[in-house]
């Protein structure tokens, strides 16, 4: 069932400039509520700009959840990172980056642009999951990272035409909830980015893009050993040159 309520994207006209004001002004106002030191208002402009979910029968409620969650985390990233620096470049930086997402990015919906969208949600929610709760329960940090890769990859394969959508982004939730639970024991980052984001990312890309390919009838099989080739070997990188003494239990 396709979501009732998807995208406020008017075509021309007064109503697409409307549009166009309405996403400029969400990441100003909450860079407003940020600055002032008023995060949780701006937490509140985020969830309130997307009450058009709930404005139907509460039984089409989870499916627009489902089709706006991309967006939602997108957005609740963009907040965290904002409220994870005091200078004020970085944080314009940010609106900057979520203005693009609103205007250019979200609105896009062929196979490319709905891809790109899983992808980048996927990896600004992983990074902000474990920037904001790195000391929080590992059972937390299971459940949250299989939620984030259920909803991204029901995001991705949603744009094809694939008949088990559900199932196949179930596989992946359990497969990212399972490696979070393993690396939550030695939980390494590389700068901002810790080591489940950055290993489930590169899978991610790695498997998306075959599977993309695949979907387009483009894929050989030079194209495929390519992909699979710097997958494992990034893979094999991150893994061989951490420093697991940097255990957290």
């Amino acid at each position: 069932m396709r979501a009732l309520v998807q995208k406020l994207t008017p075509s021309r006209g007064i109503g697409h400039s409307f549009y166009w004001l309405y996403n400029l002004l969400l990441p100003v106002i909450v860079f407003g509520f940020v600055y002032g030191d008023l995060w949780p208002f701006a937490l509140g402009i985020i969830l309130l700009s997307k009450w058009r979910m709930l404005a139907v029968r509460p039984r089409f409620w989870f499916v627009n959840i489902r089709s706006n969650a991309i967006d939602i985390v997108f957005g609740l990233s963009m907040l965290a990172f904002m409220t994870q620096t005091s200078n004020i470049i970085f944080q314009a930086g940010w609106v900057v980056v979520w203005a693009i997402w609103l205007l250019l990015i979200k609105p896009r919906t062929d196979t490319f642009w709905v891809s790109a969208q899983a992808l980048l949600g996927f990896i600004a929610g992983m990074t902000t999951l474990f920037i904001e709760w790195d000391n929080a329960p590992l059972a937390v940090l299971v459940v949250v990272s299989g939620l984030m890769c259920y909803v991204a990859a029901h995001h991705f394969f949603s744009t094809f035409d694939e008949q088990y959508v559900r199932l196949l982004a179930l596989y992946w939730a359990f497969f990212g909830a399972s490696l979070t639970w393993i690396l939550g024991h030695w939980l390494i980052f590389y700068g901002p980015i810790a080591q489940p984001t950055l290993l489930l990312s590169a899978l991610a890309v790695g498997m998306g893009t075959i599977y993309y390919f695949d979907h387009m009838d483009k894929l050989s099989a030079n194209v495929r050993r390519q992909v699979i080739f710097i997958m494992i070997a990034l893979v094999l990188i991150v893994l061989v040159f951490s420093n697991w003494g940097d255990k957290i239990v």
